[in-house]
């Protein structure tokens, strides 16, 4: 057994979760348990980020952070040309989707920065910023296309712009970022312990929830949704392509490569379904989740993860 190569335990209960949703057991967590679990995950991967950035601030980190910030940008729109004439939906969902696909998951960058902690693979602490930097843009981006194409108006820029920006994750982020930068890993040991060492149990409550989730999100497949499915497993390895390639370009080291090519490969399911919910009324939300949570997150949490780490290391070699 001990020869067996099993994969990080956090993504065993994700399985976890899935088997449970599956087999329709009665195994949930109360809504505010799971409040308090994303709360924890956001605030803790701030301030990891935040002390690994504690006396290492650079003018090359800049640079950095403005090719993720570019990376941001790029990959909606190289997502909405596809969803909309190749897949052939409707304007509307060709612009969830792709705000879904450009935006990036939480979740999913948690288990890659346990991956890359977990093989001690070298990674700066500015990831975490990466996470904020690629989360927002296409949001944005996909409502900016859907008005300039349909004609509507779906509320003020400024608005939108707030919305995104004051979310309560990209608050807990920045601010726990900012927090682990000014104390670091020392100062501010009594409460920043607390949360490191309790990240990779948080992570697989987390994930625990997010299985049952996404196999209550497959159970509303129906074979009109095929297209849409082979979409969700091909595209992350598209998008993983584009994070390497400006992975190489910055010359990042490789731990920091994986998280950057993870999360481009990755499609948000909570911040872009608040915001798009809102902005397009007419855009099938149930669509969206069932690609970015239902198949996208599985896909990267299981397979795509370590997979990403094998073709940079080929790269590279």
């Amino acid at each position: 057994m001990s020869n067996i190569p099993l994969p990080d335990i956090v993504v065993m209960f994700f399985l976890l979760g899935v088997v449970a949703g599956l087999v329709k057991s009665d195994l949930k967590l109360p809504k505010a348990a799971y409040d308090v679990l994303s709360l924890l995950l956001m605030l803790t991967i701030g301030l990891k980020g935040g002390m690994a950035l504690h006396e290492s601030m650079s003018a090359g980190l800049f640079a950095e952070l403005g090719g993720v910030l570019l990376l941001g940008i790029i990959s909606p729109l190289l997502i909405f040309p596809v969803v909309y004439y190749v897949l052939r939906l409707s304007l509307a969902n060709s612009a969830s989707l792709t705000a879904h696909y450009g935006s990036v998951s939480a979740g999913t960058f948690a288990v890659a920065l346990a991956y890359v902690q977990g093989r001690e693979l070298l990674a700066g602490g500015q990831v975490t910023l990466y996470l904020v930097l690629l989360e927002l843009p296409a949001i944005v981006l996909g409502l900016l296309i859907y008005r300039k194409l349909s004609g509507e108006q779906t509320g003020s820029a400024r608005a939108l712009w707030h919305e995104t920006l004051t979310n309560r994750g990209v608050i807990l982020l920045v601010g726990g970022v900012l927090i682990g930068w000014l104390y670091g890993p020392h100062a501010g040991e009594p409460v920043t312990n607390l949360y490191s060492n309790a990240f990779h149990g948080v992570l697989a409550l987390f994930l625990l929830e997010m299985g049952m989730v996404a196999a209550i999100t497959l159970a509303k497949f129906q074979r009109s949704h095929i297209r849409v499915v082979i979409f969700a497993l091909l595209m992350p390895l598209v998008l993983a392509c584009v994070g390497m390639g400006m992975a190489i370009f910055l010359g990042l080291p490789e731990g920091s490569a994986v998280i950057l090519a993870t999360l481009t490969a990755s499609a948000s399911y909570i911040a872009a379904p608040v915001a798009i919910r809102g902005a397009i009324p007419d855009a099938d939300i149930g669509l969206a989740m069932l690609a970015s949570l239902g198949v996208t997150f599985p896909f990267n949490v299981i397979i795509g993860i370590p997979l990403y780490h094998s073709m940079w290391i080929w790269l590279a070699g």
